[in-house]
């Protein structure tokens, strides 16, 4: 039981001290999506449609979710599943593909 309110109490602070440090995250968070984002396309998600839907559709969620003034724990979540697609993709055209 003191593990569980350990983790939640952690959670809690992780998204509070995100929500202190909103502006200076924002931008990151912009910065890092859309470049992955674009460098993604351009690497060769364009070419496959699948690909392409998924990057812009994550890309676009998280950018959608910054302009809309979301909160914290949202564009945090949306961040991570962008980054971690665009990253996958990434490695599959350059390597594999």
């Amino acid at each position: 039981m003191t593990s569980t309110a350990q983790e939640s109490n952690k959670e809690v602070s992780i998204f509070k001290e995100a929500n202190f440090n909103r502006y200076g995250l924002i931008s990151a968070i912009l910065l890092i999506v859309g470049c992955l984002g674009g460098i993604t396309v351009g690497l060769g998600a364009v070419n496959d449609t699948v690909a392409l839907i998924a990057v812009v559709i994550s890309t676009m969620t998280t950018l959608s979710l910054l302009l809309a003034i979301a909160p914290m724990k949202y564009i945090i979540n949306s961040g991570i599943i962008a980054v971690s697609i665009d990253v996958i993709l990434i490695i599959y055209y350059t390597l594999i593909a």
